[in-house]
């Protein structure tokens, strides 16, 4: 049933709609399968979106129809459809009218993501109108609270030094703790990897202590306030909740040096809004990392993994700055719409994956500034002389890097960077060709 006249309409202006400010404006990648006519095809898809079925059916009336989605742009030699939802489709809560991600996510990528004319379809940007995206909670906190932790100027305060303790999984609690103490005698910030959890060798109970522990010695010992992201994921919100309270029962007096990592991808909205309320792929299906990144902000998680934009052993291009640009700024462009966030707080970038003090000068190059959350393993225990050096030589490379000064020259007067030199040989050779002799190694 071909339903192009009821659920398309490419006389409609994007621009129109936009002003209008009662849409939200999806735009796909979508291939019919061989056959199907694509106008067609992109009709039932935003009528299995909406309000279609796939007949026609006695209860449909006027109102109804006033609330379809609507195909206002097609490219088929690029494969590129947009859908304009209106705002009322959408489900919002009993409790106090808010917007929820998981019924954006039904409607725009739910079971039209199985239908039998489509070979593929994946989204690659949306736009929210202020109204709709007032809805939602947005982040409560972010760099700026951490800079404000650590002393730090609330204004272009620079690189968070972190990292995620390696190996990711294997440590019992107490060994775990102590390669914490050791990268907080250098550095700002450690997160659990996404994995880790309460095994049955590192009790989540038995592990928060000792790192608790660990926060304050290091905290004594440096005279510098320590941060600390724990992973609370789990399929039922109360576990969630359970080992949140916990965690900040636990850390008492440094309950606000903590943060909570929540893995959205596997557990969802539901986990991400729990914790946000609680305590204040290469598919051609789904959604891109790009619309996963904006959605995060919407939903209101303080930081999200960004990926090292080329950068380190993480796929993903330089242009990935974009993402980044569309989670921090207050007005970004994605790859189809233009977004005005109407001073919704910003969601801080989180980068790791092979990145080192080598690598770091030609990533802030790329994105224009170091005010990311940056979270080495390797990078730090990977360093030749343990973590503690290895999260000073992060620091020391961000520090070269605003002061415009060459990471050879900065290595010079500092041993740290020197030693990530000697200790990512391969990564110096490739970007700082000469570096030996420079630094008088190896004669």
């Amino acid at each position: 049933m071909d339903q192009s006249k009821r659920y398309a309409n490419l006389a409609l202006k994007e621009d129109d709609l936009i002003k209008g400010g009662r849409h939200v404006l999806c735009a796909y990648v979508m291939k019919p399968k061989q056959g199907h006519d694509y106008l067609a095809t992109a009709a039932h898809f935003a009528a299995e979106s909406s309000t279609g079925t796939n007949v026609e059916v006695c209860t449909t009336d006027d109102f109804t129809k006033g609330v379809d989605a609507l195909v206002y742009a097609i490219d088929p030699a690029r494969e590129v459809m947009k859908i304009a939802y209106p705002v009322e489709l959408f489900d919002r809560n009993i409790i106090d009218g808010r917007a929820m991600l998981a019924s954006f996510l039904t409607l725009t990528i739910g079971n039209n993501q199985g239908m039998g004319d489509v070979e593929y379809a994946k989204m690659h940007d949306f736009y929210v109108p202020p109204a709709y995206l007032q809805l939602f909670d947005g982040p409560a906190m972010n760099i700026v609270d951490m800079w404000r932790i650590l002393g730090r100027p609330m204004v272009n305060g620079g690189m968070v030094v972190g990292t995620i303790i390696k190996p990711k999984l294997g440590l019992r609690p107490q060994p775990f703790a102590d390669a914490c103490h050791m990268f907080w005698l250098g550095g700002d910030f450690i997160k659990n990897d996404e994995p880790q959890g309460n095994q049955i060798f590192a009790p989540l109970k038995e592990t928060m202590r000792a790192v608790a522990d660990a926060m304050r010695r290091a905290q004594d010992e440096t005279g510098a306030a320590k941060l600390f992201s724990a992973n609370i994921t789990a399929d039922d919100p109360f576990e969630m909740i359970a080992r949140g309270d916990y965690i900040l029962e636990t850390f008492a007096e440094n309950a606000s040096h903590v943060a909570f990592l929540v893995d959205g991808y596997v557990a969802g909205p539901t986990a991400v809004t729990t914790c946000r309320r609680q305590f204040p792929a290469p598919a051609k299906r789904g959604y891109t990392s790009f619309v996963h990144c904006k959605m995060t902000r919407m939903q209101g998680a303080s930081g999200m993994h960004t990926g090292t934009m080329s950068y380190g052993k993480m796929e993903g291009a330089a242009d990935d700055k974009n993402i980044a640009y569309m989670l921090e700024r207050d007005s970004a462009d994605g790859p189809f719409y233009h977004q005005d966030w109407q001073g919704m707080k910003a969601t801080t970038p989180i980068i790791s994956g092979g990145m080192n003090a080598i690598r770091l000068p030609g990533f802030f190059d790329n994105l224009g500034h170091s005010n990311i959350i940056q979270t080495s393993g390797g990078g730090a225990f990977g360093h030749r002389d343990g973590g503690t050096a290895g999260a000073k030589s992060l620091r020391q490379a961000q520090d070269a890097w605003q002061q415009g000064i060459n990471l050879v020259e900065y290595a010079k007067e500092h041993a740290e960077l020197r030693g990530a030199f000697e200790s990512f040989a391969s990564d110096a050779d490739t970007f700082y060709p000469g570096w030996r002799e420079a630094l008088k190694i190896g004669r």
